[in-house]
């Protein structure tokens, strides 16, 4: 994420090692001395040995992160440099330029060099930040488990095989949730909260569960849902309680991507001046789903659901279990009268309502995404706001806009979702290896890398989806969809990277192989 800069992009050189073209990758702020260390592994020549760059017309090229690139048809070559007493004048005078090479490198570089410190070291202030929290969180869960399994035991069994915190008997009527809501304290807003709530850039990571229900709380009566459908405020402070109790403490899908995927909903209603467009019983529909999308997922795909015959995937006949799932305990929590924020809405209007929050919660299944984005395609150009499959199908695209919407975010928000993501799919990868299951290559940690996890969604799910928003809302193309370019071409560099110091280790391996079957 973030805007790609011309300082972080990589030179390339090439050299004829035996008559072989070698590509080299180094970053423009490597030192002399770790271009020279790279430049010895690429031609096969030990490590700390003197060396020489030669151009294809026999003159010395300098060997600092300032050396001319050159092409695959004019190729470099790397020379051991002999050591007589003829050429110790030009060993001094070699080291010299170097040192002056090396000086001005730097002098020009001082502004780039303290910008990159204080990014990093802000992003490490960021990153010990978060590892209190997952502390803190780690604690939680520890607590919420000893309590669960003492419920469990004082209920005299465990069900098998179902992993929810809503139990359904076989007439289907619901249980409690699994232990009492709390109350929470009453947050003020500052006037720079309330408007960086309205933006992608807002940081979800600086918030605690309670201040987010806070934040939740502010969006409804802001957007005047309250008012408009005539919720009563204590109602709607016990039915957010009930929604944040209902999701667990996975490392990715936990109420903290709840409240991400609702915050950049209540910022798209704004940025795109939808409430002009739409209704206020869509803006609920939107924000409401928005909010249940998740409720107590499991933590294992739906894959791993169909695959595994779970008792959810087992009830809803391995149609979109985790989805139906979120929507069955979304009005669970709804039904009971201390949390029912739709109380005092017309019966008729109340069936609309649901019937609408369903559909955008099973929107959010990722086997549906080529159908429902062709179909927003086939709308897009001709957009009518007074149609209503229009306007349905436009509110689908949106929750999925946003469930998936992390990387549209600062690199500093963005990329620590991307290893909560991952750490979810080896958990469940390596539960599938254990159970004996298929294991999808994008979640095996033996096989995947954030670069590569992520450049093929960014490239063929993020982008054209967004894009496509953009035809109809024009105004979320730099604040959306650019990020969204900068983080591929973030990630692409990143994999460039990767490639080429995989490939280095490669040669000397091999090059160290072959020199021990020789000794």
């Amino acid at each position: 994420m973030g805007s790609s800069s011309s300082s972080y992009t990589p030179k390339t050189i090439y050299l004829d090692v035996d008559g072989k073209v070698q590509r080299v990758i180094f970053s423009r702020h490597c030192s002399p001395c770790d271009i020279k260390e790279l430049l010895c592994s690429s031609s096969n020549i030990a490590r700390n040995t003197a060396i020489l760059l030669i151009d294809s017309e026999g003159a010395m090229i300098s060997i600092d992160p300032t050396m001319p690139a050159n092409t695959p048809n004019n190729l470099y070559k790397v020379m051991p440099h002999s050591t007589n007493q003829g050429g110790e004048k030009e060993d001094m005078f070699q080291n010299v330029l170097s040192q002056v090479a090396e000086q001005f490198s730097r002098a020009f570089r001082i502004n780039e060099l303290k910008t990159e410190v204080t990014n990093r070291l802000a992003m490490l202030e960021k990153r010990v930040e978060l590892e209190g929290l997952k502390v803190v969180e780690i604690e939680k869960c520890k607590n919420d488990l000893k309590k669960l399994r003492d419920e469990m035991t004082s209920r005299g069994g465990v069900r098998v095989n179902c992993n929810c915190k809503y139990n359904l008997t076989d007439d289907g009527k619901k249980l409690s949730p699994r232990r009492d809501v709390p109350s929470y304290p009453k947050y003020t807003l500052s006037q720079e909260t309330i408007e960086a709530l309205k933006k992608p850039t807002f940081d979800v990571w600086h918030w605690e569960h309670n201040e987010m229900l806070s934040c939740l709380e502010y969006m409804y009566h802001d957007l005047g849902l309250v008012k408009e459908f005539n919720i009563n405020p204590i109602t709607l402070k016990r039915w957010l309680l009930g929604i944040q109790e209902n999701y667990r403490d996975n490392p990715f899908h936990n109420f903290r991507h709840c409240f991400c995927v609702s915050q950049m909903m209540y910022g798209m209603i704004h940025l795109c001046n939808l409430k002009e467009r739409l209704t206020m019983t869509d803006m609920c529909i939107l924000m409401t789903a928005a909010v249940c999308h998740d409720l107590d997922h499991p933590g294992y795909n739906n894959t791993y659901q169909i695959n595994a015959r779970t008792e959810l995937a087992v009830r809803y006949n391995d149609i979109s279990p985790l989805e139906n799932h979120h929507c069955a305990v979304a009005f669970q929590i709804i039904s009971m009268p201390e949390c029912n924020i739709f109380a005092n809405v017309e019966p008729d209007s109340f069936k609309q309502i649901r019937q609408a929050i369903i559909t955008l919660i099973l929107a959010t299944d990722m086997a549906r995404h080529g159908d429902i984005l062709d179909s927003f395609k086939q709308k897009v150009d001709n957009f009518d706001f007074t149609n209503e499959e229009h306007v349905k199908c436009l509110k689908m695209v949106l929750i999925k806009c946003c469930d998936i919407s992390n990387e549209v975010r600062p690199t500093e928000v963005a990329e620590p979702w991307v290893d909560c993501l991952l750490e979810e799919y080896f958990i469940q990868s390596d539960r599938e290896k254990s159970e004996g299951l298929p294991v999808a290559p994008f979640m095996d940690r033996d096989k995947v890398t954030k670069p590569t996890a992520q450049i093929g969604f960014i490239k063929f799910v993020l982008i054209p989806m967004f894009e496509t928003v953009m035809k109809l809302f024009p105004q979320i193309e730099e604040i959306m969809v650019q990020p969204l370019r900068d983080s591929r071409d973030h990630y692409e560099e990143l994999k460039q990277i990767d490639d080429a110091m995989s490939e280095a280790h490669k040669k000397k391996t091999e090059s160290m192989s072959l020199s021990g079957k020789k000794k």
